[in-house]
């Protein structure tokens, strides 16, 4: 099977804000809040890189878990980098688009998200997909239940990537994880199938340009069969 190098889309597991903060002695809302501003760095770098799609994991369905100063703090944060930032997506042609559940997220916090949207939906140089109050196994299950109530019999593969949240877009061609951790954390379980993973030791405020360039080096000496079986020609 002939194997597909180019790099479409590109996905970020945004681990190791808390530990940078602790290994400061502040607390963990300096953490988030230099992880915002590393977000907004790498998402100008993959647009000069020439990727089409970024996805950035920003908020899980398990998140809502940490304590309520915390998801507090986090939901304001949010709220303000689009009003700060509405300027930058603009002025660089990035559209922004929200992946995740739209139920339980403050009001303020969707009206924010939906306004920078609607003011990027028409750029197409890079599509950034914020996922926010998102989990892998809730995409799968709202699929199934659209499913159901769409009456349909049997359905195959691609049908089913359909009723994904993330049906308009190609599925993640390179995962990369900061701080270390392996693991996927309930992220793309069903877009992942095919993603190549990418670990770094680098805590996400930490990451570097230069340590982008090395994951999508990596990512460009993987060999991608699909399953399939690299046709060699026999000794």
């Amino acid at each position: 099977m002939k194997s597909d190098k180019k790099l479409q889309h590109i996905s970020f597991i945004m681990d190791g804000n808390g530990r940078w903060a602790k290994k400061r002695l502040l607390p963990r809302t300096a953490g988030h809040s230099a992880g915002v501003k590393k977000a907004k760095e790498i998402t100008l770098y993959i647009k000069e890189k020439g990727i089409p799609f970024l996805s950035l994991y920003t908020f899980s369905k398990e998140n809502w878990r940490r304590s309520a100063d915390e998801v507090n703090f986090l939901m304001q944060l949010i709220v303000q980098h689009f009003k700060d930032e509405f300027d930058f997506y603009k002025k660089n042609g990035i559209r922004v688009i929200h992946i995740g559940d739209r139920a339980g997220v403050p009001a303020d916090v969707l009206a924010a998200i939906d306004q920078v949207a609607e003011e990027t939906s028409h750029f197409r140089d890079l599509t950034v997909m914020p996922i926010f109050n998102y989990s892998g196994k809730y995409d799968i299950v709202q699929a199934v239940n659209q499913i159901i109530k769409s009456s349909q019999k049997e359905i195959n593969e691609e049908q089913f990537s359909q009723y994904l949240l993330t049906s308009q877009f190609p599925d993640p061609d390179l995962i990369v994880r900061t701080s270390g951790e392996f693991r996927i954390s309930n992220y793309f379980l069903w877009q992942a199938a095919y993603s190549e993973f990418y670990i770094t030791d680098k805590l996400w405020p930490d990451l570097s340009k230069k340590d982008v360039d090395l994951a999508i080096e990596n990512f460009y000496k993987r060999d991608r069969r699909f399953g399939g079986v690299k046709n060699e020609k026999s000794d």
